[in-house]
């Protein structure tokens, strides 16, 4: 068998003529100054290669920078193959693809038996205790909003928004419900439940695929549900109450052999492969189930996921439901006593560390993609469940997020900067136009940070705002004539906008003399990234470079705009360059009008000063993890830039 662990970390050597990665376009440039903003010290400068002399030591700012990423919008998948099995059990799986039932390739000359499990499954995966306790008090708890069990449409056709569909057909509940008590406490809530659901949810051979329980993310995430918490549901009832749940849930099974491939996309696939071989592990006669389940789920799992373990829909909320099935699934294995593939287990190590480049200095996720600010303890939770043990992914460049991470005097600052452009259509489920959009922590607080919260619509984030919330401004970042970098989309989906993101990261010196020797101020980290959002339409290039000092105390930022074209065009375009601003800070504007100053609870000071004429502060909107939003402030750059191109400096300096 092959070494899938020294495999998945081959990526693919194609690439389009319109996505080389070079840098001719910034060698091209004229040297730019990284905004002084007042500072007497020498700035480091932005050296093409023809300013490099042969034979002479390169400063260290302008030392030859890595390799240019392959860009996000071709992102390489992992090169996964199924288990190898030898040729008894090829022509197995073949059979069973191929439509005959498993119990005539398992015991031929035998009687199909009766739906039972044969294990309990014990997941280490923790649910919410307070959602299950609202559930046992008669209400379903999702994202902050209370609904009596005994008012829920189970019907096929109710009208349910997306985070109600999810929890009453993908039983999603079951992990919450069985954290909040003990077996006899629970188990009559999750009987009556299911046998709502039941009544109005006939089995699919008499409905086939009708309505919003026969999506195949809904029914996989149900049935992977009833498989791993199946001591809720029998244990309540009596024997024919009990083998009509054991026969719905071979029934789910048999429905996905046939449908799996039919998903809205990969990450619905996966949790559909994920439940079939999970009921070949544990249903009788399952054999031929489970090779068929095993050689989809890592097909699937190659094609959801890039080949630095980041899920393409560059969703952190997408990698905590993939970590969350794969540990799920390997439960199911520990019960029958069996070794899940090398494949999953290599998989399931290259989901982790993308996740933890996006947690911020608290250990609380950023709001990216659809994303709230997931707690820190649930999210240490879930990788706790999953046991890898790693540090976060510096660099993601096939994901397409860049962390830089300082300390000093005893706290940490990180910064997570989007250099990659949004998913592709077929893979976003609440895909934001957020390029070049960055967050910044220290301590325990949020400086800078995203709306985020789309993934969340349908809770106490009203539905009719989820696309605003998707959008450029809702992004610290750069937006050119109120428009979106990325064109935003209903469903979730995106666009034409964004094709190409340039990055360019590198350690720097910022010593007095300018003499690269390091002896002075120390270090920092120099990240430049440029994309063509906007070219097609101004003909104009976002650049953005952000400098963070060592000791995480200066964030140095300048967003230029660079023609697209030879042929310079007339006329001006109105710009905003927004900072959302955590929900602990407080903004006041400095005497002048060119600076703010931003206070934390903590009784310390961040100082904000700009080149521009003018900072406004503005009404924003920041979603926590729970699905909650929260009133906060941003600051606001504004007026019109010449097609020709312009600059805007500005820093954000520890005072106090």
């Amino acid at each position: 068998m092959d070494d899938l662990s020294n495999r998945l970390h081959h990526a693919s050597d194609d690439r389009s003529p319109d996505h080389t990665g070079d840098n001719d376009s910034a060698r091209e440039a004229p040297r730019q100054l990284a905004i002084p903003l007042g500072d007497d010290r020498p700035e480091q400068l932005v050296l093409s290669e023809a300013d490099v002399v042969p034979g002479q030591p390169v400063p260290a700012a302008a030392a030859p920078p890595s390799p240019p990423p392959s860009p996000g919008r071709a992102l390489t998948l992992s090169d996964f193959n199924p288990p190898e099995i030898g040729a008894g059990e090829r022509l197995i799986r073949l059979a069973y693809r191929l439509g005959i039932p498993g119990h005539t390739l398992a015991s031929p000359f035998r009687k199909p038996l009766r739906p039972r499990l044969l294990a309990t499954v014990e997941s280490p995966v923790e649910g919410d205790r307070v959602a299950g306790m609202a559930l046992r008090a008669g209400h379903f708890l999702i994202h902050g909003v209370k609904a009596p069990i005994g008012q829920i449409d189970f019907a096929p056709a109710a009208k349910l928004t997306p985070p109600f569909e999810r929890a009453v057909h993908g039983f999603t509940w079951l992990r919450d419900l069985s954290a909040s008590g003990t077996l006899p406490q629970c188990a009559p809530t999750a009987q009556r439940i299911f046998s709502a659901w039941h009544a109005a949810n006939p089995h699919p051979g008499q409905r086939v695929g009708r309505g919003a329980a026969w999506k195949v993310d809904n029914a996989g995430l149900r049935l992977m549900g009833w498989l791993v918490h199946a001591p809720l549901l029998l244990s309540a009832g009596n024997r024919d109450e009990r083998q009509q749940i054991l026969d719905m849930m071979a029934e789910t099974a048999r429905w996905l052999d046939r449908h799996v491939t039919r998903a809205d996309d990969r990450l619905a696939e996966v949790a559909g492969w994920c439940a079939i071989t999970a009921a070949g592990l544990l249903l009788p006669e399952g054999k031929p189930r489970r090779l068929f389940g095993e050689a989809g789920l890592v097909r699937a799992l190659g094609d959801l996921v890039g080949d630095d373990g980041g899920v393409l829909s560059r969703s952190p909320l997408g990698q905590m439901e993939a970590i969350a099935l794969l540990v799920d699934l390997a439960a199911c294995y520990r019960a029958v006593k069996r070794d899940p593939p090398r494949a999953l287990e290599t998989m399931l190590g290259l989901l982790v560390p993308p996740l933890l480049a996006l947690t911020h200095a608290d250990g609380s996720l950023g709001n990216w993609q659809g994303a709230g600010a997931v707690r820190a303890d649930r999210l240490a939770a879930l990788i706790g469940a999953s046991g890898v043990r790693t540090r976060p992914l510096r660099d993601a460049r096939q994901w397409g997020y860049q962390r830089v991470s300082a300390r000093g005097a005893g706290q940490v600052a990180v910064l997570q900067f989007d250099t990659a452009p949004p998913p592709l259509a077929r893979h976003a489920r609440n895909g934001c136009a957020s390029t070049l959009a960055f967050e910044f922590s220290h301590g325990d607080y949020r400086l800078i940070t995203n709306c985020g919260g789309s993934g969340f619509a349908g809770g106490q984030v009203p539905t009719r705002i989820e696309q605003g919330l998707r959008a450029t401004a809702a992004h610290s970042t750069m937006v050119l004539g109120d428009a979106n970098s990325t064109a935003v989309l209903i469903n979730g989906k995106l666009g034409s906008g964004v094709s190409e993101v340039e990055v360019d990261r590198r350690t720097i010196s910022l010593d007095r003399s300018g003499s690269g020797s390091g002896s002075g101020r120390g270090g920092a980290t120099r990240i430049e990234a440029s994309h063509d959002g906007y070219a097609q339409r101004f003909g104009l290039v976002h650049r953005r470079i952000v400098i963070l000092r060592d000791d995480g105390r200066e964030l140095r930022g300048e967003d230029l705009l660079v023609p697209s074209g030879r042929g310079g065009k007339r006329g001006k375009v109105p710009f905003a360059i927004r900072f959302h601003l955590g929900p602990q800070v407080s903004a006041k504007l400095a005497e002048g009008g060119r600076g703010a100053t931003l206070s934390l609870p903590d009784g310390s000071y961040w100082q904000f000063q700009t080149g521009a004429a003018s900072v406004e502060i503005e009404e924003s909107l920041w979603v926590d993890g729970e699905g909650r939003p929260h009133a906060i402030e941003q600051l606001v750059i504004q007026g019109l830039v010449s097609r020709g191109g312009g600059n805007f400096g500005w820093l954000l300096k520890k005072m106090g």
